[in-house]
């Protein structure tokens, strides 16, 4: 036998080995798909309504207009037919070589094979000449709704996008050059971390985005120094530690978004919004809310106004016998801040001495990208899944989120991790990210219902608390940060929640980036710039095109603007106070507790 005889017979033992191995985890892989628990259908898609009337107004075009409809189906038999004669020539001169055109850049089709493999190339072509005329047949009907136009776009890209040849294994060239490396440990690897995501959610399929063992809170993530100096049923409010000599007088009380964690903005020391605003000499209270479990039911805006917003000023108030606070509220706790700011403003309640809200949506009249899950089927749906659960769980959420960026948080992740045996990254934003909190039931729907579909804070009949609330009643000074390529919260929606505000003193900034970057953007990065205008009675595009450029973050720009609001220079101030005894070191406990895609 010779050397190479021998290594060839090595590596089809190796080979053997790994199948089996694969056979044993297809085992547990059956299991751990036999505990998922049942999720509302109505979650996972659009009613049929949606695609009835699609084919009913793609009907009708063929019927009034045929000849377009022809013109584009005669064009994409051309497309293909075309293709595949040019295919079978290039087989046929028995060189694997790249054809004159090999079609479009796609970070999708980065290895190249895609362009010089014939049959790679004709797959890759292939799909794409399907995917354009799938979004022009849906481009071809006219009679339907705007709203619903919108929806079939979203849902015919989500098709095209789970279609695509680099989401299977017999057609992605990069996975299969890993297994015959690897001699199929790749696949073994990447069933291992397929059959451990199933595990770890009951059934339930979450593409890990991140090594989570990289990670642990209050040691290596959110290591800010503060104290925990109240506690309720809501939330934990966490006192930072100074360190300056001298503070302002006023303090600042920030509200994070209850939907993930809080410590997005103390991620670690160099990109930390908390660490450098205590840095600025300021006294700082964070909000960590709680992740509610099933018992939360009944809690709703209100609650989480009374118990939350209004208590977490009143007790910083008390601990540094001020008066008024500063307040910040970030993304869905800006709106609510703004709510409660209508209210106090109703109540006589003056304890509130400026606020700056983050990426906050506050005028829902246009839904952006949101608009396929704002309609009632989705919302009906929802309202079942919270009458089943008293939830609005986790995943669910997360899932959504996603789907809106599903080629990076889905398929692309997926396919490292499943196809590749690839390991998650160890990075702090991802873990952020998928450190997710479910929400009370009663207080989805109404966020859901009262703002998001009905708008009726901008319409001025939101009702709460008896009082009946609208954008004008937010009269305190305010300044408010959008992001310019935020899909979450769009600048120009926040732009126009402030148009419609009742503040004397409103300034308005968009940063460059999205809804995290765009916030999350220390100035010793020196990487995202941003736009100020001091007019805001344009449209937002006629805003934009007389604003001014600043380079560098709008951390300076904004303390600037927050320095003037918060008194003279006193003395630091440790936290808590002889009634506000320190519970325990920060990040607390509120923010270690994790929600599961099911009840456990």
């Amino acid at each position: 036998m010779t050397t190479d005889d021998v290594i060839a017979t090595e590596e089809l033992e190796r080979l053997n080995k790994n199948l089996t191995k694969v056979e044993e985890l297809t085992q547990r892989l059956l299991v751990a798909m036999g505990s998922k628990q049942r999720v509302n259908p109505a979650l996972s898609g659009p009613s049929q309504d949606l695609y009835g009337k699609a084919m009913t107004a793609y009907w009708q075009e063929w019927v009034h207009n045929p000849s377009k409809i022809l013109e584009h189906q005669i064009g994409f038999w051309g497309k293909s037919v075309t293709h595949f004669v040019e295919a079978q020539q290039a087989l046929a001169k028995g060189k694997l070589q790249a054809p004159a055109d090999p079609g479009p850049k796609d970070r999708r089709f980065a290895n190249p094979l895609w362009d010089s493999h014939p049959y790679f190339n004709f797959i890759k072509q292939q799909y794409l000449i399907n995917a354009t005329a799938v979004q022009q047949a849906v481009e071809d009907i006219d009679d339907l709704e705007p709203v619903e136009k919108k929806r079939l776009r979203y849902f015919a890209r989500q098709i095209v996008d789970m279609m695509a040849p680099t989401n299977f294994f017999s057609t992605n060239p990069d996975a299969l050059q890993k297994a015959v490396e690897t001699d199929g440990a790749s696949l073994v690897k990447g069933l291992e971390n397929l059959v451990a995501d199933l595990e770890a959610n009951n059934g339930e399929l979450v593409v890990r985005l991140v090594d989570d063992a990289a990670f642990e809170i209050g040691k290596n993530i959110a290591t800010a120094k503060g104290e925990v100096v109240y506690r309720n049923r809501m939330m934990e409010l966490i006192q930072y530690g100074p360190t300056t000599e001298k503070v302002r007088e006023t303090p600042i009380v920030l509200f994070p978004p209850w939907i993930n964690k809080f410590y997005i903005l103390d991620l670690k020391p160099e990109n930390s919004l908390i660490r450098w605003v205590v840095d600025q000499g300021y006294t700082l209270f964070v909000v960590s809310w709680v992740n509610p479990d099933e018992s939360y039911a009944d809690v709703g805006l209100d609650t989480y106004i009374e118990e939350g917003f209004l208590t977490a000023i009143e007790e910083a108030k008390a601990i540094t016998g001020q008066a008024k606070v500063n307040a910040v509220g970030y993304c869905i706790a800006g709106t609510t801040l703004a709510l409660a700011l209508a209210l106090m403003k109703q109540q006589g309640n003056a304890s509130v001495k400026s606020a700056t809200l983050f990426t906050a949506l506050t005028d829902f009249s246009d839904q952006g990208e949101f608009t396929p899950f704002l309609q009632n089927d989705f919302i009906d749906g929802i309202e079942e899944e919270i009458g089943d659960t008293g939830l609005l769980r986790s995943f669910i959420m997360a899932r959504t989120f996603s789907f809106l960026r599903s080629n990076d948080l889905i398929y692309g992740p997926a396919i490292k991790s499943y196809m590749m045996g690839e390991t998650p990254p160890a990075f702090d934003l991802l873990y952020w990210n998928g450190d997710g909190a479910n929400l009370p039931g009663r207080m989805a729907v109404q966020y859901l219902r009262r703002l998001c579909q009905e708008n009726k804070f901008a319409e001025g009949t939101f009702e709460l608390l008896g009082h009946t609330l609208s954008l004008k009643d937010v009269s305190v000074p305010l300044i408010s940060v959008a992001c310019e390529t935020d899909h979450i919260a769009a600048w120009k929606d926040c732009y126009r929640g402030v148009q419609n505000m009742g503040s004397r003193s409103k300034t308005f900034v968009m940063s460059e980036s999205g809804h995290i970057a765009g916030i999350v953007n220390p100035p010793t990065k020196k990487k995202y710039g941003h736009y100020t205008n001091d007019d805001l009675d344009p449209l937002p595009e006629d805003w934009l095109k007389v604003a001014s450029y600043n380079e560098g973050s709008w951390w300076p720009r904004w303390e600037e603007w927050l320095s003037k609001r918060s008194g003279k220079w006193v003395a630091a101030r440790s936290p808590g106070d002889s009634e506000h005894p320190c519970l325990e070191p920060a990040p607390g406990s509120y923010v270690k507790i994790k929600a599961r895609p099911s009840n456990q």
